[in-house]
């Protein structure tokens, strides 16, 4: 359960789908119907109001021709039904902000279609998944012939149709409601000037149009398929972190392609959509520390008119917020709008706003070494608090392991915040080859072989395909690894072949403005690394 310190803003009366008199009305509908229903079950009576019966033998069965019916037998004809479990309808502010997950969304049905605030998640595609949330039910259940549409059922005209007598006291009235909607809470004007001060600095300033202007689109390029492509400079810290994130779903976890690994990297639409899900939600439910995520999507108009401090670009005063307990409800989420993310706008921006509010704007600031520290820096690039965000969960400022204490004189002790624990993916960074900086083992071995590489203020990936590499205890040892690069306008792959141990040579009569910064990346994790391009123009 999200605390209320977690929630990005204390919600009101109008944050939720349905007013209050519109839950009383849903309300009204079951009680009336269950205690009539009750009522004439304790006197014995099978009869149910306003469901005429019909005789059987004057009824057309569904997929048979009119026409004589035979007598029916003394054996029990057996029903084809469905059960659903029925859950109770918690439509009372108090009821929503207890629910253990995510709560129920109802259609409007007082206003215009712009009231309509739900996901639209179907109950075939619940089914699909065996899906199962949870909450509280009346133990009761409904047997029906087929799956209506839940927003066109109607208590009052509900017909039972093949139903024996015996089945009666089985039999409820009330309209099956599933789970399979969200509620969205509006972002107000407090969270957006808290966001844009953590983000920006300050509640009046704007993000870039190369923020605004990217999404997480694929190359359509043959040999680079896996690649998300990067319009303009700035974002490039939250892409390549996708981008590492996507790989290692990719080429290690996803099963459904071929066994030959190169393969992978030619991945379908499909393939590419479902890995982007994946890598989206497995970065959310850490940023929430596998307890809860939130996911952010544009509803297409304004939730509040800005006043005061706050420089609207129209944008947060859109956007909508989902709050989930499990990674499931947040797969289910992130695949119903994942094209609002892969879209050539906003994409970055409701990524990070998602993984910001997923850790809360409290917390990041306590990441932080600085409280006053950014996530966006000078001339829009990410800082490295936004990366390990999205790394590792965590917004510290240092990535080396674990935390360091230094003595500020005076008894003063001033605590440096790095990584906790060993990550899926991993950071290699120019910076420590020119000892500005130092990269811990957390990230030089994450557990998968993936890296994003900090060089020269810009960010891309280098991986590998086989997780032996990170483990081998061989002197010698020679592996390709492929480098990706979204803002380069890469037209095809590059492949480095990489030499350790007695095989490489003596760096000392190499001039160092002719060694490409890659390699010098590569050789803070494999000292004295001999490096070939494979007949690719080295990066210079």
């Amino acid at each position: 359960m999200t605390s209320k310190k977690d929630r990005p803003a204390a919600l009101n009366s109008n944050t939720f789908l349905i007013n209050k008199t519109d839950n009383q009305e849903v309300q009204s509908l079951v009680p009336s119907k269950q205690e009539d229903f009750s009522k004439r079950e304790a006197r014995g009576d099978g009869l149910i109001d306003g469901v005429a019966q019909r005789r059987k033998t004057g009824h057309i069965r569904r997929g048979l021709m009119a026409g004589p019916v035979p007598k029916e037998t003394n054996r029990k004809r057996q029903s084809q039904t469905v059960e659903l479990a029925q859950p109770i309808l918690c439509v009372e502010k108090g009821n929503l902000e207890s629910l253990a997950g995510p709560q129920l969304a109802f259609k409007n049905t007082s206003g215009g279609g712009e009231e309509n605030l739900d996901v639209n998640l179907t109950e075939e595609n619940l089914y699909k998944k065996n899906y199962r949330r949870k909450g509280q039910s009346t133990g009761n259940e409904i047997k029906m012939k087929t799956r209506p549409n839940v927003h066109e059922l109607n208590v009052s005209e509900m017909v039972l149709d093949d139903i024996d007598d015996v089945d009666l006291p089985e039999v409820s009235l009330q309209a099956p409601v599933l789970k399979c909607s969200f509620v969205g809470c509006p972002v107000d004007q407090h969270t957006a000037m808290e966001l844009k001060t953590v983000l920006l600095g300050s509640s009046l300033n704007s993000f870039s149009a190369e923020w605004i202007n990217q999404g997480f689109a694929f190359s359509n390029t043959r040999e680079l398929r896996y690649g998300i492509v990067q319009k303009k400079g700035g974002p490039c810290g939250v892409l390549a972190t996708i981008q590492a994130f996507f790989l290692k779903k990719l080429l290690f976890e996803h099963t459904d392609n071929s066994s030959n690994i190169l393969l992978r990297l030619r991945p379908s639409d499909s393939t590419r959509r479902q890995c982007l899900v994946l890598a989206l939600s497995e970065v959310l439910w850490r940023a929430g520390e596998e307890q809860k995520a939130v996911v952010v999507i544009s509803s297409g108009r304004s939730h509040f008119t800005p006043v005061g401090q706050y420089r609207s670009e129209r944008l947060l005063d859109k956007m909508m917020w989902f709050s989930v307990d499990n990674i499931n409800d947040l797969q289910v989420i992130l695949e119903q709008h994942i094209e609002q993310y892969e879209t050539e706008v906003l994409g970055c921006i409701l990524l990070t706003i998602s993984a910001v509010l997923s850790r809360s704007i409290e917390k990041v600031r306590e990441d932080m070494d600085l409280h006053t520290t950014t996530l966006i820096g000078a001339h829009g690039y990410c800082t490295q608090e936004l990366v390990n965000l999205l790394l590792c969960g965590r917004a510290v400022s240092n990535v080396f392991d674990n935390d360091i204490e230094l003595d500020s004189g005076n008894g003063n002790m001033t605590l440096l915040k790095g990584i906790k624990d060993r990550c899926q993916v991993g950071l290699l960074s120019l910076f420590e080859h020119y000892n500005i900086c130092q990269v811990g083992n957390y990230l030089k071995s994450p557990s998968y072989p993936v890296w994003v590489v900090c060089s020269e203020s810009h960010f891309s990936v280098l991986f590998g395909l086989q997780r032996e590499l990170l483990i081998s205890q061989k002197e010698e040892l020679e592996f390709d690894l492929y480098y990706y690069d979204g803002l380069a306008n890469q037209q095809e792959e590059i492949r480095l072949t990489v030499s350790v141990g007695k095989l490489t040579q003596n760096f000392q009569e190499i001039d160092a403005d002719l060694i490409p910064p890659l390699e010098l990346c590569i050789r803070t994790r494999w000292k004295d690394a001999l490096v070939n391009w494979n007949e690719t123009e080295p990066l210079l």
